[in-house]
């Protein structure tokens, strides 16, 4: 045979018993949907999933790394919830009439909270843009906030 097609011809050979085994194995599997619920924006979903393909195979790096990512996904998703509840509450205390001290204080406490639960986030290259953006966004808002109230 020749050489120019035998080395091909078996590169190819390879390559789909390879792709073969990687769309078989169940750990895989479970790898390929824990990256399509992470890209769906699903991060509890895709975290779960990427955890039982992992413990499957500790050899799985796309388990892992979508596991990695949706667990840093999700710190940043719980950060914009816990900020969206301390804005409700300060919303309802900006409804008084007249803003009392103590209100002043709750409010430099909340916004201190979301500050310095920001600084711990962890963006990576990988980390949903949108996610990162609208954290910012909360992080920037409650600094602008803890400035008028110690004014």
């Amino acid at each position: 045979m020749n050489t120019k097609i035998a080395f091909p011809a078996i590169a190819a050979f390879l390559l789909l018993i390879m792709g073969g085994y990687f769309l078989v194995n169940p750990s895989y599997q479970k790898s390929i949907q824990a990256k399509y619920y992470y890209e769906l924006g699903e991060y509890n979903e895709a975290y779960t999933l990427a955890n039982e393909a992992f413990s499957l195979d500790v050899y799985n790096r796309m388990a892992s790394t979508v596991m990695a990512q949706s667990k840093n996904s999700l710190r940043y998703v719980k950060y914009i919830d816990m900020a969206k509840e301390y804005m409700n509450k300060i919303n309802e205390i900006a409804k008084h009439e007249s803003i009392t001290d103590a209100d002043k204080a709750k409010i430099r406490l909340m916004c201190q909270i979301v500050i310095d639960s920001y600084v711990k986030l962890a963006p990576s290259v990988i980390t949903d843009t949108e996610l990162v953006k609208e954290a910012a966004s909360y992080n920037k808002n409650f600094e602008q906030l803890l400035e008028k109230v110690n004014r």
